[in-house]
């Protein structure tokens, strides 16, 4: 199991990449909002997310939850590469 902060990471990298790719997502969004992440089918990690959200209810800022659905493999985007072994000297 991917550790809540290491996921939480990963997801908050996807979401920006999808916001600069949707625009129109961040319009949707209050300045000054605290975004919460969800999984769907992860409730360990939702539960925890919330629960820092309700830490946060406080500070006065718009909350807004952000219901990732599906997620795509991780692909690289190397399109080609060239690999050269380099003979060891001397063992």
């Amino acid at each position: 199991m991917i550790p809540y902060e290491q996921q939480n990471t990963e997801l908050i990298k996807e979401f920006n990449r999808y916001v600069r790719q949707h625009p129109t997502i961040a319009e949707q969004i209050p300045d000054e909002a605290i975004i919460i992440l969800q999984l769907e089918g992860d409730e360990a990690f939702n539960a925890r997310a919330r629960q820092l959200a309700e830490n946060r209810r406080s500070e006065g800022h718009p909350i807004v939850f952000v219901k990732i659905k599906q997620l795509q493999p991780l692909r690289s985007r190397i399109a080609r590469l060239e690999l050269q072994q380099v003979a060891q000297t001397g063992a």
